[in-house]
Parts: C-alpha cells; structure tokens; sequence
C-alpha cells in the first residue's frame, strides 16, 4: 500500500493547486463580471471577449474545482441512507460508489472529450461573435477536469481500501468523516 498512498499524496497536492487556481477564477470571475457590468450600463461600452472570458473563468471553477470537492468530500451525496451507517459502512460504500459509478464515468467523460477539444485545437476554433476568444483553451478544460476528477477517484479509493486494512492514513488526507448538512 506504501507506493499506492504515495501516489495519493501526489495526487491530492496536485487537485489541492487545481483547488486554488479555481477559487482564484471566482475572484476574476466576479471581478470581471462587476466590470463588464459597469462599463456596459455606466458608459454603454461592451466586448464579448469580456463576456466569454467570464464564461472561460467559470468553467474553470466547475472543471478545476471538481477533484478538489471530491477531495474535500464536499461533493453533493444524497444522505438519506449514508449517514445512518456506521464508518466503516460508509467507506465501503464510498468503495463500492467510486469503482462502480465515479471511475468509470469520469474516465469515460474524458476520453469522450479529448477529441471535442483536440478538434478545436487543430482548426485553431474561435467564437463565432465578433471579437470573441479562441476556443480551445476552454475545451481543454473538460478533459483536464475529468481527468483530474479521474485521478482523484482513485486517491480516494485507495485511501479508503487502506483504511478498511487498518492502515492509517495521515490526518488532513483523507476527509471521510460524515457530517450532516446544516439545514
């Protein structure tokens, strides 16, 4: 388990920088929305490179933020049944979500995307609205994204199949502990 978890460790550092990279798209992205609102309604000026631009900036939050949230154990569960079990339960049934359900449609989603933004990339695809952006760098975001949230899957399955071993996996790695929302 020792190369397994090491390759988790690498894998949780590199979504926690993915992580971070997406909250600073927030911050640009309601930077550049309040801009773009204040120019377009106090001086009638507009761009739609501006507007696409928030749109490139919030895809980046959803597609580079997704491995983080799972990291977190953030991520939306419906928790009708999964917080009555007991920890160990939940792990196995993290287990059983992740290599049933998560793995395989992330993995599917991204090998679906990379031609979408591969295709982009060779016709050098741009907006079709006047000054608008290139296209490819946001659909590069959708295999990236899955990818990562891919490689995520598999840092925490391998954290939780250690700890249904016994094996202890350092604390702030793993945040499998269950909390109901707050309503």
């Amino acid at each position: 388990m020792g190369p397994l978890l090491a390759f988790s460790r690498i894998v949780d550092s590199v979504n926690a920088r993915f992580g971070r990279l997406a909250d600073w798209c927030v911050l640009l992205a309601c930077a550049l929305s309040a801009g773009n609102a204040m120019l377009r309604y106090g001086f009638s000026l507009g761009s739609n490179a501006s507007l696409e631009g928030q749109w490139y900036l919030f895809a980046a939050v959803v597609m580079l933020g997704g491995s983080y949230t799972l990291f977190r154990n953030e991520h939306v569960r419906v928790d009708v049944l999964y917080g009555a079990l007991s920890e160990r339960r939940r792990i196995w049934v993290d287990v059983i979500g992740i290599s049933l359900f998560l793995l395989p449609a992330m993995a599917l989603l991204a090998w679906m995307t990379w031609p979408f933004f591969l295709e982009s990339w060779v016709r050098a695809e741009t907006s079709s609205s006047p000054g608008g952006l290139i296209r490819w760098p946001v659909k590069l975001l959708m295999p990236l994204g899955f990818t990562l949230i891919t490689l995520q899957g598999m840092s925490e399955l391998i954290k939780r199949v250690a700890l249904l071993r016994g094996i202890p996996v350092p604390e702030g790695r793993i945040h499998a502990s269950y909390a109901r929302p707050e309503q």
